[in-house]
């Protein structure tokens, strides 16, 4: 199974796109917050397209899993037909189990506390639009930057396949980290 994360797309069909392109044919897509509007801290990002992007997603093929982040706004579930799931959203896949939220509402030492818990094995993040990919005592962080609005000057996204993940820069297709879950 090939699963694309994204996050932070802040309304940029243009980001979203090139994204897909480089995600290639997927098997479903995560998608963590952020998903349509820039906010009012954020620029207006290249491709802003808010109404395309909504018509793009609603027109993907794969199942799409979305968390609500800070930006994210009821009236945005209007023009979308897939649901937007807030605070989190969980997935068992292959007995692993996900587990995928913004990121702006509990602490980093929370959601850590919240994984143990649940025995979740990726815990998937965005807000901050910084990738991270790393492993803690058995469990894997991943925020896979902002494909937008990226603040760490490279636009990504992450890959999930055959227990391997990677943060793919979206520009170029290089593979820019790699771990195993």
């Amino acid at each position: 199974m090939r699963i694309a994360i994204l996050s932070d797309t802040h309304g940029s069909l243009e980001a979203f796109n090139r994204a897909m392109e480089v995600a290639g044919s997927c098997d479903l897509i995560i998608h963590a917050g952020d998903i349509l509007y820039h906010g009012p801290r954020n620029p207006l990002p290249e491709g802003y397209n808010p109404k395309g992007l909504a018509d793009a997603i609603n027109n993907v093929k794969v199942p799409f899993i979305a968390a609500a982040g800070n930006c994210d706004a009821p009236i945005d579930q209007v023009v979308l037909s897939v649901p937007i799931q807030s605070p989190y959203a969980f997935i068992l896949l292959d007995k692993v189990q996900i587990l995928i939220t913004h990121g702006h509402i509990a602490s980093e030492e929370e959601l850590i506390t919240l994984a143990e818990k649940w025995n979740i094995k990726l815990l998937i993040t965005g807000h901050t639009h910084v990738k991270r990919l790393e492993k803690k005592n058995g469990l894997v962080l991943l925020n896979p930057g902002s494909c937008a609005l990226p603040k760490d000057g490279i636009p990504s996204i992450a890959i999930l396949e055959d227990s391997n993940i990677k943060l793919v820069n979206i520009d170029n297709g290089e593979v820019l980290k790699s771990i195993a879950i």
